[in-house]
């Protein structure tokens, strides 16, 4: 989906009257602080002293939040709520964001209104506290309800159901004479989200997540199993042909799967950098996934409009979030997918083309015009840096934890290396600067730092890039004096694989996210500068003015190239997803940097997802990928 026609989807979608019946809740969030605890005079127990509380809405009324935000014109809430405290902050809260609550019944009587209590101490959620559990819906609610949505539904283009509580609105009952309203009003985009009871409502489209349609499907799963694509692909299409309507599997960070009818189309899931929260996601998804068909759009627009919802979604921490319009435009623009996630994590599902280390991704490699060539620098070639994540990850932990290191509690030390780790590992080719801006991100976030202590991007790369150029001297050394060859400090072949290129008269570049002077010095010392014949790029100190992504447009506009012709040559994910994104050939180089040949698995892993065409663990066996990939010289 290009921009353009995400623009007018969204336009599209701000014309649309949408109303949303279900399971209305609140999510209170309680934000303990210890040192206001004392000891309760009359239980002799210590107190939890929340230091700041919090409501928002939750279940359907989050789904009204979404479609609000998302911009749609007109939103009813049609839901019943408790004749309590709870109940007036709900009605409050719709009122205030916007949505018609004309909808709303109250029941006085065996009903409480449904809230998740969520108390939380640091960022640590502790064990929940629910109100509804036991609430019962009389038939007088049920009359009410039915009432006004029926005297709403001609204004309405469509009605998302939201089924979240097991004892809430949607009892066998309620269920059947919704089903009656469905076939009376075939003109009107029914859109079911039902938690454990989506196959009583019929002929509705429906929202579902892998255990949903796998319950359905009569092969239930434990909730945090991972389904295959091809097991979830397969869902999707039984539970279409049944329901003569599109059906939607969401599959959390794999992205979404959309039946239309006919097909079974899939998203891949998008890449965060950052921590995440998958709590609200999937209302997000059926705002999205209801709104912009009510607007004209085909399913598989609406999956593709869904995923990029929920991608903003699940980067909103500690909040049931909500995505608008530019922050959809902001993904959606230029998303990093994804792809292959079941072949990165299952090294058994390999394929290598015939008698040698080759893997092949997606489709055999077949020769290509290639005429221009990008390589990333540390680890594609050079191991004059191998080991930068043992030196950035201390560095990172002690400037999270500041003070507190050698205090911190073991629970709090090993959530930072968690964090630490899980980003260099996605942030891998990534300018060092960004790095750092995430790192000074993240010493605010565990709060163990004043802030007056905290370092910018700059001061925190000063930190990392002292301490890991003692190490690159060191090596520099060791080959001055000779006691290290070019040999000992590249890629097994990479130097070989260069030279062969640059013979067939591929165009060479060579672009890192270190910085650019010492990039040329590198090169220039092991030898092989003179290849790339001055085209050697790295990060300026200003994030706008280079980035591999700045690099790959430059070459393609300069040389007015076909995507086509350009190949790349990395260990990192970000040179591969740019190429990969343009068109272009990427060979993910998964090379373990301590032996300089062999493959190394967690690379493998992340060069997958960021959309490698094949893998190689080295260059050994460049003569032949060079043949694969160009065809034999003439």
């Amino acid at each position: 989906m290009d921009r353009r026609r995400l623009e007018q989807l969204l336009a599209d979608v701000a014309r649309m009257r949408v109303a949303v019946i279900g399971d209305f809740c609140l999510d209170a969030y309680w934000l303990y602080d210890p040192s206001g605890s004392e000891i309760s005079l009359e239980t002799g127990k210590p107190t939890h002293a929340v230091r700041r509380q919090h409501y928002g809405l939750g279940g359907a009324g989050n789904v009204v939040s979404n479609l609000i935000d998302l911009g749609v014109a007109h939103v009813s809430a049609f839901g019943v709520v408790g004749d309590d405290v709870f109940g007036r902050e709900m009605a409050r809260l719709l009122s205030t964001s916007g949505a018609d609550v004309a909808g709303l019944v109250t029941q006085a009587d065996d009903w409480d209104t449904p809230v998740y209590g969520k108390p939380y101490e640091g960022d640590e959620e502790d064990r929940r506290i629910d109100f509804g559990a036991f609430n019962a819906l009389s038939r007088a609610s049920q009359d009410e309800l039915f009432a006004r949505l029926a005297a709403a539904l001609p204004e309405l283009q469509c009605v998302i159901v939201n089924q979240q509580l097991a004892r809430g609105l949607w009892v066998d009952e309620m269920i059947g004479r919704f089903v009656d309203m469905v076939a009376r009003w075939p003109q009107t985009l029914f859109v079911v989200d039902s938690r454990n009871r989506a196959e009583k409502f019929g002929h509705v489209v429906l929202k579902l997540n892998e255990i949903e349609a796998a319950r359905i499907c009569e092969q239930p799963v434990e909730p945090d199993t991972v389904l295959p694509a091809e097991q979830a692909q397969d869902f999707a299409r039984r539970i279409g042909e049944q329901t003569s309507r599109p059906v939607f599997v969401t599959r959390g960070g794999r992205g979404l799967i959309a039946f239309d009818g006919a097909t079974v189309h899939t998203e891949p899931g998008i890449q965060i950098l950052h921590k995440a929260d998958p709590v609200g996601a999937g209302d997000t998804a059926v705002a999205a996934i209801a709104a912009s068909m009510a607007a004209g759009a085909s399913p598989v627009e609406a999956a593709r409009l869904a995923n990029f919802a929920a991608t903003v979604t699940v980067q909103k921490v500690q909040q049931t979030g909500t995505a608008a319009p530019d922050e959809i435009l902001g993904v959606g623009t230029d998303p990093d997918y994804v792809y292959h996630p079941e072949l990165a994590e299952d090294p058994r599902r390999a394929r290598h083309q015939p008698d040698t280390e080759i893997e092949l991704i997606a489709e055999p490699l077949t020769p290509r015009r290639i005429t221009h060539a990008v390589f990333d620098h540390d680890g594609t070639i050079s191991v004059l840096r191998q080991g930068w994540e043992a030196v950035m990850e201390p560095m990172m932990v002690r400037a999270v934890l500041g003070p507190t290191y050698m205090t911190a509690d073991e629970a709090l030390y090993h959530r930072v290396v968690s964090r630490v780790r899980d980003y260099i590992d996605k942030s891998t080719g990534l300018q060092t600067i960004l790095q750092m801006q995430t790192l000074a991100e993240m010493v605010r976030e565990f709060g163990c730092v004043p802030d007056e202590h905290i370092l910018d991007a700059h001061g925190y790369k000063k930190i990392y890039n002292d301490a890991l150029m003692e190490l690159v001297r060191s090596r520099l050394a060791k080959l001055h004096k000779a006691e290290l060859d070019v040999r000992d400090l590249t890629i097994r072949g990479a130097v070989n694989v260069l030279e062969l290129l640059s013979k067939r008269g591929v165009t060479l570049y060579l672009a890192s996210g270190t910085d650019r002077d010492d990039v040329i010095a590198e090169a220039d010392a092991l030898g092989y500068a003179h290849l790339f014949e001055g085209r050697i790029y790295g990060a300026l100190g200003d994030v706008t003015k280079y980035s591999k992504r700045i690099v790959v447009e430059g070459i393609l506009q300069q040389h007015r190239l076909a995507g086509s012709e350009l190949a790349c040559f990395g260990d990192g994910p970000v040179e591969l997803r740019e190429v990969r994104k343009r068109g272009g050939l990427a060979i993910g180089v998964a090379s373990d940097e301590v032996r300089r040949y062999g493959l190394d698995h967690r690379k493998r892993s992340r060069l997958i997802k960021a959309g490698a065409d094949a893998i190689v663990p080295d260059f050994s066996q460049a003569p032949i990928l060079l043949d694969v990939v160009l065809g034999s010289p003439a």
